[in-house]
């Protein structure tokens, strides 16, 4: 089946979710986190991740700014940051404005000059993904921006994959939805998709009954991958 529709994950995916810890590190007042940046991103991105699957297995929702939150104040605490109001502010302030890693705006701008539909599948809040949206740019090479928010649950829950057929009137098969979390890429190709891995780390495959069909380094490749 052709693909007709490609949608993209966004945390991780199209915005490099450690430019804020990267970002505050290098400025002044902030000297505490330029040893630890890298680790305190790593930290707040798998808590992030880990209390939105706790959070929907026991039906205890709440908007991904608040989980984003939550994630950040224990990985502050793991390294010793706990205390640092201002570097929480800050941290917090930049999120709003990751920046796209460097090959998403090309990348889009060719899957729409094919003709494909394009759009953002996201855990995060509709005025977090707005803000990410805006601060790279790429309003304009995407078709929709979807949120959880609409159905009350995170990801990898089948009724949030289910908006995308619900959006573009596609059956699962002509969609390339790509993520760089393996877990959501091999539910993904769970659910129907044909999915992309976009393993910048080189991270081991999730074991789960599920893989995704493609494993890249970057998303370079997408186009290609969507029959361009």
């Amino acid at each position: 089946m052709a693909i007709t529709t490609c949608v993209f994950d966004a945390y991780g995916t199209l915005f490099d979710v450690a430019a804020a810890a990267r970002q505050a590190a290098a400025e002044p007042g902030f000297e505490r986190l330029r040893d630890s940046w890298a680790q305190v991103a790593r930290d707040w991105r798998q808590k992030q991740l880990s209390y939105s699957w706790l959070r929907a297995v026991a039906g205890a929702h709440a908007d991904f700014w608040e989980v984003t939150q939550d994630g950040l104040d224990w990985a502050l605490e793991a390294n010793g940051l706990g205390g640092e109001v201002a570097l929480r502010q800050r941290l917090l302030d930049l999120y709003w404005e990751l920046r796209a890693f460097p090959e998403v705006p090309a990348m889009l701008k060719t899957l729409k000059a094919g003709g494909l539909a394009t759009a953002i599948l996201s855990n995060g809040s509709p005025r977090m993904l707005e803000g990410a949206v805006s601060s790279a740019g790429i309003g304009d090479v995407l078709d929709d921006v979807l949120s959880v928010e609409s159905v009350g649950v995170f990801k990898p829950a089948r009724v949030v994959y289910d908006l995308v057929g619900q959006r573009f009137s596609c059956a699962p098969g002509e969609v390339l939805f790509v993520s760089s979390n393996g877990w959501d890429a091999a539910a993904g190709a769970g659910y129907g998709f044909f999915t992309a891995w976009v393993n910048r780390a080189g991270e081991p495959m999730d074991r789960l009954p599920w893989k995704p069909h493609r494993v890249l380094k970057d998303l370079t490749g997408i186009p290609k991958e969507a029959g361009l």
